[in-house]
């Protein structure tokens, strides 16, 4: 079968589903996949393969020819007749009529001129076409390569892009990540003035910074050509046009050249869910119909989200997809995508209005669109195909079995999906809850809550939650505070202490802890103040939100550098110990009375006290290897004498065992730093926990500042971290004098937290 490759051995092998006990999802399965199967060898068969197939912008739209003439080409069932206008024909609307094909297509050749271009680069051109019922249409290819809007005008116009000289890439993809660490970016507001920002800014300002912060992957959203900016960019007009708000193609090529030769890959937020109602500047009515590139009736409309949704089953649409998925790894060199509103192509019922407990019943049954389903394997087949260590991400709130799952195992072949059930559950609790109500086991079944295999994409907050209308997570915590007490010059406030902390908390438990990759909303990293608002009418056209003040990290006298440097440490410290790439992680306590959580993962042990008032000395945790663990902790000051609620104090020992120490929490979370030694640090004096012996003691209550004693110091601690393996969890401390039981680790004698803010392992 041609295009369909080693696939084919698949089909020969996998028997289909036998016996009245087969139940309704094995039975799904199969019939997905064989559809899959057939579409793939549908395309083999009458298109030469998928390859060829996802080729259609090498055709349609318009085209240079080597002779110097233009090819143009057109899919518009519905129309009577299909003209070419623009400045190169001062906009006579037929002169240059096309010839009708077979299956709605259109095309027309227009010969060279001596000397010059047919159609130069950067003059305007339209689609006219004549609808059945004799009305004239002009429109915009939905191949067109650049569309922009001049001064007050309400439409895009379709720019011919056609430059002499076009960007050349300079450095080579790289390598897949083994741990996924994405910084989820808008170029358009990435600069702290209030006005649309450009792709060469976020080259020289942005990526230094996200190189910085440690993370190896962007998300960029809102490329795609969208004509209302206030949508977010979720709303296209045109498919294959890069945003010309922002600059030119060539400069977003550079953008993503000059990210690849820092080692970071960039995904591109990818909308195939839906399409902007537009139809001037759209692909809503391109033919004269509401049916060419969509369901018509009803099935073709979002009620929620007022846009156009495709019609997956349709050849010609299929062909615009996946052209449209290659033309973005192609032409611009992106390395994957996170694919838009999976949910609402998933179902008939988009979602809405629907609630999804997991039982299978939900999956499997009429109310799943399988057209879209098996466009989805296609695409993920399509991807990985071009570029095996190319990624792709499903956004899916539903919980759908097999997303994630290799499409020769029957899945959609996605490498990640989002766990989007964690931003929710962070904010209800911020929301709804004291902080002495917390549910230890609530808050770790919400970050441990997946098939297993099946990576996510944990975060704690993305762009949902910095919108209007809803809080980020440090205006949740902070909130007013923000505008008057983040200066360093002023005493530390309780809200501002308590809000820095659990940021850092949540964070690093849902970095460690809420999947096999992590995301962040650009300037959350820092705790950005107040939402994100495009300019609307609402607002009076207003810039003033639409920005990010990345140079609040930048001042000295403001306390958003110590939440920004935490986060740089939390990533350089997944960097070299890689728990997102580790085996889920081994949950050992889940403590309601303490508010405490310890887990392990990648031979680490993270311990969080989320108590708002106990801290614990010579705290017992069970571990699976004992000896001596060299660890770094926090420090804290009670008095707040230091700038930082949270610094941090470094010790080393041999380790008599493969753990290690990485780093624990409590209210207050350490701003992370590598463990001495690995980084040319100076050593400072071993903390250890002798060799064959293990943690006993009691749970104790300090109610002053703790102190540790290391190497001669005094030390005041906030909190630490080791690394270990799988522990075995002790259900009581014995006394002091007992005999510590084989596998557990615990602070020395002297190691204390500091009342009310530390845990110590």
């Amino acid at each position: 079968m041609t295009g369909v490759g080693n696939l084919v051995l698949v089909v020969e092998v996998l028997p289909a589903p036998m016996g009245p006990n087969k139940s309704r999802s094995t039975v799904g399965w199969w019939s997905r996949y064989k559809r899959f199967i057939q579409t793939l060898e549908n395309i083999g068969e009458n298109e030469g393969g998928i390859d060829k197939f996802s080729r259609g912008y090498e055709s349609f739209g318009v085209h240079r020819c080597a002779d110097g003439g233009l090819y143009c080409k057109e899919w518009a069932p519905g129309a009577e007749g299909v003209f070419l206008t623009g400045d190169f024909n001062d906009w006579n609307p037929f002169s240059y009529p096309y010839k009708k094909l077979e299956y709605g297509k259109w095309e027309l050749y227009i010969p060279p001129k001596q000397d010059k271009s047919v159609i130069p680069h950067g003059s305007k051109l339209k689609v006219v076409i004549r609808s059945k019922s004799g009305e004239i249409l002009y429109r915009i290819s939905p191949w067109a390569k650049y569309v922009a809007r001049e001064g007050d005008n309400v439409n895009y116009d379709w720019i011919h892009w056609d430059p002499e000289h076009t960007y050349k890439f300079k450095h080579s993809r790289p390598k897949k990540p083994r741990g996924l660490r994405i910084y989820e970016s808008h170029v358009g507001i990435s600069s702290h003035e209030g006005k649309v920002a450009s792709y060469k800014h976020f080259t020289c300002n942005i990526l230094p910074r996200i190189k910085d912060l440690g993370y190896n992957c962007i998300q960029l959203m809102a490329i795609m050509e969208h004509a209302y900016y206030a949508s977010f960019g979720y709303q296209i007009t045109s498919f294959f046009a890069a945003s010309s708000r922002y600059g030119t193609p060539e400069e977003l090529k550079e953008l993503v050249d000059t990210a690849h030769s820092m080692g970071i890959i960039v995904l591109l937020d990818m909308v195939h869910s839906h399409a902007s109602k537009n139809s001037e500047d759209g692909l809503n009515m391109f033919d004269g119909t509401d049916s060419c590139y969509f369901h018509s009736g009803p099935r073709g409309n979002h009620d929620l989200w007022d846009s156009r949704l495709f019609a997956y089953s349709s050849w010609e649409v299929l062909r615009f997809l996946l052209s449209n998925i290659r033309w973005w790894l192609e032409e611009y060199g992106f390395d994957g995508f996170r694919f838009d509103g999976v949910t609402s192509m998933l179902y008939h019922h988009h979602g809405m209005g629907q609630g999804f407990s997991g039982d299978y019943h939900e999956y499997f049954g009429l109310q799943v669109d399988e057209d879209a389903l098996i466009y989805l394997m296609l695409a993920n087949h399509l991807v990985h195909m071009l570029y095996p260590d190319s990624i792709t991400i499903a956004e899916d709130v539903s919980g759908m079995p097999a997303v994630c799952c290799p499409i020769s195992q029957g899945g959609c072949g996605f490498d990640y999906r989002l766990a989007m059930a964690i931003p929710d559950k962070w904010i209800k609790l911020l929301k709804e809850f004291k902080d002495e109500d917390w549910n230890m086991g609530d808050i770790v079944h919400t970050l441990t809550n997946r098939r297993y295999l099946e990576k996510c994409i944990a975060y704690a907050e993305s762009h949902d939650q910095a919108l209007v209308g809803d809080k980020t997570l440090a205006f949740w915590l902070m909130d007013a505070e923000m505008y008057t007490n983040m200066s360093v010059l002023t005493p530390f406030t309780p809200v501002i202490d308590r809000g820095i902390q659990l940021h850092k908390m949540i964070r690093l438990i849902t970095h460690a802890l809420g999947g096999e990759g992590y995301l962040n909303f650009m300037g959350n990293e820092f705790g950005h103040p107040e939402w994100l608002d495009f300019p609307r009418k609402g607002n009076n056209e207003s810039y003033h939100y639409a920005r990010r003040q990345f140079h609040l990290t930048d001042d000295d006298l403001l306390r958003y550098k110590f939440l920004n440097n935490f986060d740089r440490e939390m990533n350089q410290l997944e960097e070299r110990c890689g728990w997102l790439s580790a085996p889920q992680a081994y949950v050992s306590e889940k403590h309601e009375a303490n508010k405490v959580i310890a887990f392990e993962r990648a031979d680490l042990l993270f311990i969080f006290n989320f108590h708002p008032t106990k801290s614990y000395t010579d705290y017992r945790v069970g571990t699976k290897s004992l000896g001596k663990y060299p660890f770094c902790w926090a420090q804290r000051v009670k008095s707040h004498k230091t700038q930082d609620p949270t610094s941090i104090v470094r010790n080393s020992g041999e380790s008599q065992s493969p753990a290690r120490l990485a780093g624990t929490t409590q209210k207050n979370f350490p701003e992370f730093r590598p463990v001495a030694g690995a980084t040319g640090l100076p050593d400072a004096p071993p903390c250890q926990v002798p060799a064959g012996t293990a943690g006993g003691g009691t749970q104790k209550q300090s109610a002053a500042a703790s102190t540790a004693t290391v190497g001669g110091e005094t030390q005041k601690l906030a909190c630490s971290t080791s690394r270990i393996q799988k522990p075995n969890r002790l259900q009581s401390s014995p006394p002091e004098s007992s005999p510590r039981p084989p596998g557990t680790a615990h602070s020395p004698t002297h190691l204390h937290a500091p009342a009310a803010h530390a845990a110590s392992c």
